[in-house]
């Protein structure tokens, strides 16, 4: 890092800064509460309104959003007549998955070979942490030169749309001249990066049924429509040979322009085996953001383990469309109900529900915000120049909040590099990237500031 007052506060602060993150990765905040106690998230949602009221913010408050989650605000006054600037982190994870794969426990932070291992050590109770270490290092180094407004969500994970709803029913509590999203991440570690565009997401169950109830394979099998065949012969329906995603009347196509993704290095990120083909054409950039993928996340259907020699009357699967900017979300959702209805063979009786979805982002990077981040980033990364990148997951509130406050400028960076492996087992943050960009978190409001 090199010699500057606020890089020196921000390297000064990381060991109180680690022991704070072990303190919150020790909450099971999984806001699924069939699996992980409502405690666990009420717990982490408490320990984040106290670090908040410990650093002088006002209206600090536990909001109960209509998901039946929590979610953490708090105010903190700038010089009069400043811009303000809002905050976004949330202390929300997913689960640890396989506890058995982890090589430490998943919720007990651990170094190891220079990085930091836990659940949501990158995504994203880093990310409360890094807006933390900001404030801290301009409060001692002149003081924070902008309002700024914190928000610390407790379900993004889960998709189930509490801080949106939140947000729309009180739309004057987040307005601000800009909004920095802490849960995105640098291309990759010590290269820094603004996403400038999500792609959006569509859930959609699809059920299959042929036969009121199963039968004896032997006696009935090749002639009575086996609904986990048909099931099967839908789904396959959605890719193309290579691997592309094939809905019906969406488009396919769209090229990346920007940093692009090299194809071997994307083979490490993803650790695909050796001799496996990479799906889909063009480049990868291309591939992972700025085209549709369909995933099927799921299938219902008996397990080989106890699995008996039958005709299947019934067979369901949950699939996940990942939709490219410049699409609408629910445009695609009825595209893909009408191609899963339309690709049903043997006129097997299909149903089609709609579980939930997220509107794809694209920001506008010509923004006063963006040139006072790319400053930011050039000290806190010296000799690197600040680049834009794609990602293929989703954020709703980006949406949400670009509608509630079009004026306002959206900036996506975080912790969450390809080495963090979010949402996988052995989840980690590298610490020096936690360093540096708080240091750029810092100096970009104080260059926002001054825009």
């Amino acid at each position: 890092m090199s010699s500057n007052p606020v890089a020196e506060t921000v390297a000064s602060l990381m060991p109180g800064a680690k022991a704070e993150l072990t303190e919150l990765v020790a909450f099971r905040s999984v806001a699924d509460f069939d699996q992980f106690p409502r405690s666990e998230s009420e717990g982490a949602a408490r320990w984040v309104a106290d670090a908040l009221a410990a650093e002088g913010f006002q209206d600090v408050a536990l909001l109960d959003t209509p998901d039946g989650t929590q979610s953490v605000y708090g105010c903190l006054p700038g010089p009069e007549g400043a811009k303000t600037v809002l905050l976004y982190a949330h202390y929300d994870v997913q689960p640890p998955l396989d506890e058995a794969g982890w090589t430490t426990p998943p919720f007990e932070l651990t170094e190891r070979d220079g990085r930091w291992y836990g659940r949501g050590a990158a995504d994203c109770k880093g990310g409360v942490i890094l807006h933390l270490l900001a404030l801290r290092a301009l409060k001692a180094n002149g003081g924070v030169p902008v309002h700024v407004k914190v928000i610390v969500e407790g379900s993004e994970e889960q998709g189930t749309g509490g801080l949106e709803r939140y947000a729309e029913e009180h739309p004057g509590l987040l307005e601000a001249d800009t909004i920095v999203i802490g849960d995105a991440g640098n291309f990759r570690v010590g290269l820094p990066t603004v996403t400038s565009t999500l792609r959006g997401m569509t859930l959609v169950r699809v059920s299959v049924d042929t036969l009121a109830g199963n039968l004896h394979s032997g006696q009935f099998g090749g002639a009575a429509p086996d609904a986990l065949a048909a099931l099967i012969r839908v789904l396959d329906s959605l890719r193309a040979e290579d691997g592309s995603t094939t809905v019906d009347g969406l488009a396919s196509d769209s090229a990346w322009e920007g940093l692009q993704y090299d194809e071997e290095q994307f083979r490490q990120d993803a650790k695909v085996l050796d001799g496996v083909e990479l799906i889909g054409a063009g480049t990868v950039a291309d591939r992972i953001w700025s085209r549709p993928a369909v995933t099927v996340l799921g299938i219902d259907c008996p397990p080989v383990v106890g699995a008996t020699p039958s005709v299947q009357a019934s067979a369901r699967a949950l699939i996940s469309l990942r939709v490219p900017p410049g699409v609408d979300a629910g445009a695609a959702t009825k595209l893909l109900q009408a191609h899963l209805e339309a690709h049903t063979p043997w006129g097997a009786r299909v149903s089609t529900e709609h579980i939930g979805e997220g509107q794809p982002f694209r920001a506008d990077t010509t923004s006063p915000a963006y040139q006072a981040m790319a400053s930011a980033m050039a000290v806190a990364y010296p000799g690197q120049e600040m680049q834009y990148a794609g990602q293929g997951g989703s954020i709703p509130l980006c949406n949400t909040l670009a509608a509630l406050y079009p004026r306002a400028e959206i900036l996506l960076i975080g912790l969450s590099e390809p080495e963090a492996q979010i949402h996988a087992v052995n989840e980690s943050v590298s610490p020096g990237e936690l360093e540096r960009l708080s240091v750029a978190e810092a100096l970009f409001l104080r260059n926002y500031a001054a825009s």
